[in-house]
């Protein structure tokens, strides 16, 4: 049987909690966003006592330390003022991680990191140093096609790669910007591209062009319009291929 994992960026928005526990009760994985772009004690807390108790996997969403940008714009910084910024979020969120008797199941960087540490050796290596000393035994989460994905595996960490159910991909490999106006799917879409994906077919990007995406996590954004319903589709369409949704094994 195929088995995927269904991640979401979760904890990002205070007046959301409500759509948050709905999407957690969904997914598989949880990305609880640690303090840099969105987040805080409390928030954490309450993301990784749902996570125990919904038996989903919890991970870290660290961000570059911007919150007024949400994290969405690339800051340029000494690595090892970033890596220090990017510890400080793991650490913190491990420490709370323990107290809930939650493992921290992997680390998946936010908007312009994720962006920049998939391509850039300088930030990916900040991202892996912070890894290293804050929560050593988490997988990293990075997107099909990634460079970055040899140089954490040179480095002895576990990757994670990942696809989006609920984005248009580009010819390219990419994602389509968000604000172009066919780079959201809807429902219907993106249900039928986390099944391809899922079931290793690839995706068909803008232009019907077939792009060889391969992923073990699919995610979709809890920021996403109707995300909810995207992902009762996705989740639905899955399971009635035959998907089992699981998140992955720590080791």
């Amino acid at each position: 049987m195929t088995t995927i994992d269904l991640n979401c960026d979760l904890g990002e928005d205070p007046a959301a909690s409500s759509r948050d526990e709905t999407l957690a009760g969904l997914v598989t994985s949880l990305n609880i966003a640690c303090g840099g772009h969105a987040g805080d004690d409390a928030s954490m807390r309450r993301m990784l006592a749902l996570a125990v108790r919904l038996g989903r996997a919890a991970g870290a969403h660290p961000s570059y330390p911007d919150r007024a940008g949400f994290g969405r714009m690339t800051m340029e910084m000494p690595c090892a003022t970033l890596t220090a910024a990017l510890r400080a979020q793991l650490a913190r969120f491990a420490e709370l991680a323990a107290e809930a008797g939650a493992a921290v199941a992997h680390i998946k960087p936010h908007g312009a990191l994720y962006h920049a540490a998939a391509h850039r050796p300088d930030v990916a290596g900040a991202l892996f140093a912070a890894m290293g000393e804050a929560t050593p035994g988490a997988k990293v989460v990075l997107p099909w096609g990634a460079p970055a994905a040899e140089w954490a595996a040179s480095r002895g960490l576990r990757v994670l790669l990942e696809a989006f159910a609920d984005r248009r991909y580009l010819p390219g490999g990419g994602l389509a910007p968000r604000g172009e106006a066919d780079a959201l799917l809807d429902a219907d879409a993106a249900a039928a591209q986390a099944l391809s994906i899922a079931l290793g077919r690839g995706v068909m990007a803008r232009g019907g062009v077939a792009v060889p995406v391969r992923a073990e996590t699919i995610c979709v954004h809890a920021d996403t319009p109707d995300a909810v319903e995207i992902t009762r589709r996705v989740r639905a369409r899955l399971e009635s291929a035959g998907v089992a949704l699981a998140p992955p094994r720590l080791r």
